[in-house]
């Protein structure tokens, strides 16, 4: 965890620390034990901390469109099911007005939010949110020869490379844990998902991996 400490602090320093605990704490003992037994077929390690704010706007608005670039260093993915990356952020494309912005590192919460509501608010004619989604999901990142399959265990979405590729994303389910699946690379995936999931994600997905990481 990124502040791991348990010792009584002054209510003056309780007041002003900021407690960040991973989704997945309630599932640390099975990430140890998959840690400790790692595997070219399958292995998963958490993203935390990203920053992640959901964004509203009108994609045909070129004031919108551009105050988001601007802030975030890439422009809006205009095709369904499709993504954009810059240096510090990539964009998923959720709806025909809705996107998705994370951070590639860990980061303060709240800055992108604020970034995006001034330069989104600088037009006031202009139909647009920005809403800091972080402290409700987590990121967890998939890999493996095996990726795939262990995916396919759960997951409706047709997986082959040649049909779901970099570049895309899409939200589905993986057994009852809604996600954003994205393929970042040959064997590679991240997938956001609820925090209230995580716990559940993360056991059921190793649960899912186990047969194949022989």
């Amino acid at each position: 965890m990124l502040n791991e400490t348990r010792e009584p602090m002054p209510l003056a320093e309780c007041v002003a620390a900021v407690w960040l605990e991973s989704p997945f704490v309630g599932a640390d003992d099975v990430m140890k034990q998959h840690a400790a037994r790692p595997s070219k077929a399958f292995a998963m390690r958490e993203l935390p901390f990203r920053d992640l704010v959901n964004v509203r706007g009108e994609p045909g608005d070129a004031a919108f469109a551009r105050a988001f670039a601007e802030v975030v260093g890439c422009r809006l993915p205009l095709q369904p099911n499709t993504r954009s990356a810059g240096a510090d952020y990539d964009v998923l494309w959720l709806g025909p007005d809705e996107w998705l912005v994370r951070s590639t590192a860990a980061v303060e919460a709240g800055v992108l939010e604020a970034k995006l509501a001034e330069a989104l608010n600088a037009d006031s004619g202009a139909w647009a949110a920005a809403v800091d989604v972080g402290s409700g999901f987590t990121t967890v990142e998939l890999t493996g020869a095996r990726v795939r399959d262990v995916l396919a265990r759960g997951c409706p979405l047709d997986l082959h490379p040649g049909v779901f590729k970099e570049g895309q994303c899409a939200q589905s389910f993986f057994f009852k844990a809604s996600i954003v699946l994205i393929p970042t690379g040959a064997d590679r995936y991240e997938v956001v998902v609820r925090r209230s999931f995580a716990d559940y994600f993360c056991r059921i997905l190793l649960d899912a991996a186990a047969p194949l990481m022989s």
